[in-house]
């Protein structure tokens, strides 16, 4: 009889839990998002093309020494754009901070607070070796424009400037000031955007609203989700590099002692590797999943609306595909570089490791190199913290300028699904969050994956066409930042 009750309640309580998880994956529906009317925008294709040839011709290739950077190339630069955009300079105040930090201010007709978006015209280097046509002659072809910056960022850049030298040339006066803020050593962490925050803050100024690069319009971007995606980043991850550091008697390789400095690191690495930090839903995380979930299928439907069950399961998905997904729930380390011996046969008398660790919201630096400390549990270990920062703070999505972006995106592109998200990458814009603190993250395009893959990587390219789109969002942005 006792059996039987047991079995009774367990039956009960069995098919409540799969009443709920069911009941809450039918009720778990998308937001709607309203209709944006579309309007049309006239761009001169031709222009926009040759401009953004002529600026990837300028080789403003930044490096962690400053030193090696060609300053000649990145004055050619600067000297380029009255030259593309006159209307800019002759309307907006233009000024120099230095060479790393240029700033337009196009002045408004009203006090209202200002409006800033971000672009950066330093590039990575590139291995001409690997690529298909020249990283720096800025080639159009097949309606394509071939070079580095062609995506990150100089084709944000000409966007931005673009649209205002078309807003100006027919007389468009916006209410609030707009400034242009672009720095040129965003790719090595430099400070061209600290000094711009730094001025601004000295000024008084505090913007309602700032725009960079991060995110984008994206295909398959979460499980079961057909739709294209524009993802706009409300925050960001910390970006740190750590250094291990072993070092021991070296020798002959004939006769390696029991632990040489490569053996100590490469356990240290394996216990870093397997054991990942711990799982957690952060505030992007959480608003992307109720934002795209409910648009997959019925299987990610219920997962994602009942996480309080199924958050074991999304754990381990996750660390064990890694990538973008398992990104977004918890710090991650990336293995980057290794140094030891410079002979085949010769024993190092000291090794390193390097790692890149992108820290959640919730971790530190401090936090995470204790944590790392504790896994390796090696006192032999050196711990080198190399450059880096926190995660930055969380920009609102129920703020008038996040509603103002999203409109813009729908008038644009008005068949996409819009959803905030969390960039795992770093930007230039986190310094803004002293002065400002709606910062977002979108660079006005759509970029498939195998675009994704060109940004640092080799054949970096944009059609024309997607340049064109890139302007025109720009522009009606320019008009509808104006009546928030």
């Amino acid at each position: 009889m006792i059996g039987y009750i047991i079995g009774f309640t367990v039956l009960l309580l069995l098919t409540a839990l799969i009443a709920i998880v069911l009941v809450r994956t039918v009720r778990f529906k998308p937001r709607e998002q309203a209709a944006v009317p579309y309007t049309d925008v006239e761009i001169d294709v031709v222009k926009a093309a040759l401009d953004l040839s002529e600026m990837i011709r300028c080789k403003t290739v930044s490096h962690a020494d400053p030193s090696l950077d060609d300053d000649s190339e990145f004055l050619k630069f600067e000297l380029l754009l009255p030259k593309l955009y006159p209307h800019v300079f002759w309307t907006c105040k233009y000024e120099r901070l230095n060479s790393r930090a240029l700033m337009f201010h196009w002045k408004g007709s009203t006090n209202a607070a200002p409006v800033v978006l971000m672009a950066h015209f330093d590039v990575v280097s590139a291995n001409e070796d690997e690529w298909s046509k020249p990283a720096f002659e800025g080639i159009i072809e097949d309606g394509e424009i071939w070079g580095r910056g062609a995506l990150d960022t100089k084709s944000t850049l000409l966007s931005i400037l673009a649209s205002a030298e078309a807003r100006m040339a027919e007389g468009f006066t916006p209410k609030r000031d707009i400034y242009f803020c672009f720095g040129g050593d965003e790719e090595v962490l430099g400070g061209g955007a600290p000094s711009i925050v730094h001025e601004l803050k000295k000024r008084g100024i505090e913007p309602c609203f700032v725009l960079d690069e991060g995110g984008a319009i994206v295909d398959n971007v979460f499980p079961g989700v057909k739709k294209r995606c524009a993802l706009i980043g409300i925050g960001e991850k910390g970006n740190w590099n750590l250094k291990l550091k072993a070092v021991a008697k070296g020798g002959h390789a004939s006769a390696p002692p029991a632990d040489s400095p490569v053996d100590i690191l490469a356990y240290a690495c394996r216990r870093i590797h397997d054991n990942p930090f711990k799982f957690r839903i952060t505030k992007p995380a959480k608003e992307m999943f109720c934002n795209l979930a409910p648009h997959s299928t019925f299987l990610y439907r219920m997962i994602f609306s009942n996480l309080w069950l199924f958050k074991p399961v999304l754990d381990l998905i996750t660390k064990k595909q890694g990538g973008e997904l398992n990104a977004l729930v918890r710090t991650t380390v990336a293995f980057t570089m290794t140094e030891g011996s410079s002979g085949a046969n010769v024993l190092p008398s000291e090794a390193s490791l390097t790692m890149n660790v992108r820290i959640l919201e919730g971790d530190t630096r401090e936090t995470s190199l204790a944590r790392i400390k504790k896994i390796v549990n090696n006192d032999s270990i050196e711990y080198l913290p190399l450059a880096g920062s926190d995660p930055s703070k969380t920009s609102p999505t129920d703020s008038i300028s996040y509603r103002a972006l999203e409109r813009a995106i729908k008038q644009s592109y008005p068949d996409v699904l819009v959803s905030p998200y969390l960039m795992i990458a770093g930007s230039d814009s986190r310094h803004y969050l002293r002065i400002c603190d709606n910062v977002y993250r979108f660079s006005g395009m759509y970029l498939s994956a195998e675009e994704r893959g060109m940004i640092h990587g080799k054949d970096e390219r944009i059609s024309v066409e997607k340049l064109a789109d890139t302007i025109k969002f720009y522009y009606r942005l320019m008009g509808i930042l104006q009546d928030m």
